[in-house]
């Protein structure tokens, strides 16, 4: 067999990968061997040559190289077929995620050991985001085998913004299997249904990951009025609501999201205890404490607000801003629930961050609990990066 191409670490930068992180930067390289092309096999060596690992190359991202096994095993469709199949089983024989209507995520990327792969399943459409570029070239074997998998009536290709100019991909949003649907597909959580937009909704649809925090923050909201706050399709909202919140509020900018979230009140029967407002999550929550307004739950659930490690001090900002205006806005014993999808801002960071709100304002901000992600979003031990979500559930005296 022809040996791979070698990609070679600077001494004392393979720490991360020993220890089995899926990603190589290009700080890290000190040369590369046998000019391997965008998307060719590579073995990752250390500064002394011994092998650590084999993945796949781009020379146009800053992660270098995607690490998929620490053995010389090919990484051709067989490989990839045999990951896919066992993220499935994960969903359907250990987290009994297999519901005909319902919705889960089937690989989550870096915590299936899929770095640059995640498919989400909503009833018998299957949504796919494709994150690398060594991946994209390999999307025939992987649709193959998410058929032979899963059997879906439809597979979309949905895309993130940013994430293409960094890998430098060209894709766009549509079908690449099947028919998919034309309109709204109504998925199952819980005892609640919840139409999802697999065409043009944010991420591919629905947040999937905050499955479990919903029904948590549920049995806090009985009796309560509440602000749910960058509230999409409604998910904390509608939950509340039906769990018996006596009212809630659902805040976003996006029309098409409001939209969704009436549909999903009228469709739960609780449409005339959730009011929807289109207004920024800022500005509104200034308003509402510059009219002495409170409420006896808030929702934050904010998108994104650091997509690198230099946009990190400016997101902890956003988070103490927007945590202390909610906390104007908290009635006394009131419950917080806030959370951070910004996988490079860390749990003690945002907690400073909550905390920093906290005596900005004068509260008291007890955490009752810490939560993260679903559990079909697994968190892979050696990349920390994919325990991506935090959300934390506060009293506010």
């Amino acid at each position: 067999m022809t040996p791979l191409p070698r990609v070679v670490l600077a001494e004392g930068r393979d720490g991360p990968a020993r220890g089995r992180h899926p990603w190589v930067f290009s700080g890290a390289v000190a040369s590369v061997h046998d000019s391997p092309a965008d998307g060719d096999e590579v073995d990752v060596h250390s500064h002394d040559g011994s092998f650590l690992a084999r993945g796949l190359y781009n020379g146009r991202s800053q992660i270098r190289v995607r690490l998929y096994a620490w053995e010389p095993v090919p990484l051709d469709g067989a490989f990839f077929a045999r990951r896919i199949s066992e993220a499935v089983a994960l969903r359907g024989n250990v987290l009994r995620l297999d519901h005909p209507r319902g919705a889960c995520r089937v690989v989550f990327s870096e915590g299936d050991g899929l770095s640059g792969l995640t498919v989400d399943r909503y009833g018998s459409h299957l949504c796919v985001q494709l994150t690398s570029l060594a991946l994209a070239m390999r999307r025939d074997p992987i649709l193959q085998a998410l058929r032979e998998a899963l059997g879906p009536e439809s597979i979309m290709l949905r895309t993130e913004k940013g994430v293409l100019e960094e890998e430098g991909l060209e894709l766009r949003d549509g079908p690449m299997e099947g028919t998919p649907p034309t309109e709204v597909v109504t998925v199952r959580e819980g005892d609640l249904d919840f139409g999802v937009d697999l065409r043009t909704g944010q991420k591919t649809g629905f947040y999937l990951d905050q499955r479990d925090n919903r029904t948590r923050t549920a049995s806090y909201g009985a009796g309560r009025t509440v602000a749910d706050v960058c509230c999409y399709s409604g998910g904390f909202g509608v939950t509340l609501a039906a769990a018996g919140a006596s009212r809630v509020v659902g805040v976003d900018v996006s029309r098409p999201a409001l939209e969704l979230a009436r549909a999903n009140a009228e469709r739960n029967a609780v449409g005339e205890r959730v009011e929807l407002v289109r207004a920024d999550a800022f500005r509104w929550l200034e308003g509402e404490a510059a009219a002495d307004r409170t409420y006896g739950m808030i929702v934050l659930d904010p998108p994104r607000f650091a997509r690198t490690r230099r946009g990190i001090p400016q997101a902890l900002r956003a988070y103490q801003s927007l945590n202390a205006l909610a906390l104007r806005c908290m009635e006394r014993d009131g419950i917080l629930v806030t959370c951070s999808c910004s996988g490079r801002v860390s749990g003690d960071d945002f907690t400073r961050a909550v905390g920093a709100a906290a005596a900005a304002t004068g509260r008291h901000v007890q955490i009752l609990e810490r939560r993260g992600q679903a559990a079909d979003h697994p968190v892979a031990a050696g990349c920390p990066e994919s325990a991506y979500l935090k959300c934390l559930i506060c009293r506010v005296v």
